[in-house]
């Protein structure tokens, strides 16, 4: 019996060794229980940083600046400040051919004053690197509408018309610019600004007018007028090609510098002594203007004029015909009697 317990203990002895572990295993188990928590490396923290901003929440703060910028940006290209930028000038010379220009009697043609001021205005402009088309580079009759057809076709163009003033009063004097469209007042303040400057007559100031060739064009558009052809002295500096290419040379300046003109309104400037076929870019003040557009197309008019005299004179001598047969079939003493009134018409 004794025997037999002294066996069952030796064989749980045996069991109770193999299944507890060693000391030093022991210990080591218990560290790492008590061990405190790893915190976790730097890898896993920079894996976890950039996945923040790519929430729902924070995608609009970040573009929210960039869109503003391309906004502005946008906005400054499409609202750009001052005249628009042209590279063609159509220059345009008043008259032509059998359309005299100017008053009965008057000694110097318009016509040809106004083609001599515009060729030279045409190589000054193409020395300047501009586009030029000329209206008409020849003695010939080109219409109203047809000038304002020939301006209209280009769209980044100008229009500029050289012409020279007439009156029956001969003392009257002066250079004047006239525009109808607010798109044409910067051009026209910069070439009045240079043309009274250079010019030796009056400053009759610009002036506000419906001429068919300004109310009917779409782009910026300028009439010149030079001077008086019918006032004896500046009759006399028209004659003079060292004058007209002055007046060339002022009108060039003034469309050069066009963009230069201020939102203000300024006086003309003191006669300039510059003899350069350039001027630096400077400031030109805005020109206060008379504002006319209540006066009719004195070109409109004057053929409207010659219509109705022509329609006129028709009737009456279809009246004096219409009187002439009456008188046919009167007596011979009638007949006596108009005779003479034939004669005096």
């Amino acid at each position: 019996m004794q025997k037999h317990f002294l066996s069952i203990s030796l064989v749980l002895l045996a069991i109770n060794a193999y299944s507890l572990p060693a000391p030093s295993s022991l210990n080591e188990r218990e560290k790492r229980l008590n061990a405190p928590t790893p915190t976790p490396t730097p890898r896993q923290q920079i894996l976890q940083t950039p996945q923040a901003p790519q929430t729902l929440s924070s995608i609009p703060r970040q573009q929210a600046p960039q869109t503003r910028t391309a906004t502005i940006q946008t906005t400054k290209a499409v609202a750009p400040q001052g005249p628009r930028p042209f590279t063609t000038v159509v220059v345009d010379a008043g008259h032509g051919g059998h359309d005299r220009g100017g008053i009965a009697g008057q000694r110097v043609d318009e016509k040809t004053m106004n083609l001599d001021v515009a060729q030279r205005l045409k190589a000054v402009l193409q020395s300047y690197g501009y586009r030029v088309v000329m209206t008409r580079d020849s003695d010939v009759f080109i219409p109203l509408g047809t000038r304002v057809a020939i301006a209209n076709s280009y769209r980044d163009a100008i229009f500029v018309c050289v012409h020279f003033n007439a009156t029956p009063r001969r003392s009257a004097s002066g250079v004047e610019t006239y525009f109808y469209s607010s798109q044409s007042l910067p051009l026209a303040s910069a070439i009045h600004y240079y043309v009274a400057g250079g010019a030796s007559s009056a400053n009759r100031g610009v002036r506000r007018r419906g001429f068919f060739v300004l109310r009917r064009t779409t782009i910026p558009s300028v009439l010149v007028e030079c001077g008086f052809l019918t006032n004896p002295t500046e009759a006399q500096h028209a004659l003079s090609p060292a004058y007209r290419q002055k007046l060339a040379v002022e009108i060039a300046h003034g469309i050069q510098n066009r963009a230069s003109v201020s939102r203000f309104a300024g006086v003309t400037r003191i006669v300039s002594s510059s003899s350069s076929s350039a001027l630096e870019p400077e400031t030109v003040p805005l020109q206060p203007f008379i504002d006319q557009t209540h006066y009719r197309d004195p070109d409109l008019s004057r053929s409207k004029r010659g219509k109705r005299s022509s329609k006129h004179s028709s009737r009456s001598t279809s009246s004096k015909r219409k009187h002439s047969s009456d008188s046919d079939s009167g007596t011979k003493t009638k007949k006596k009697k108009s005779a003479p009134a034939k004669t005096e018409d």
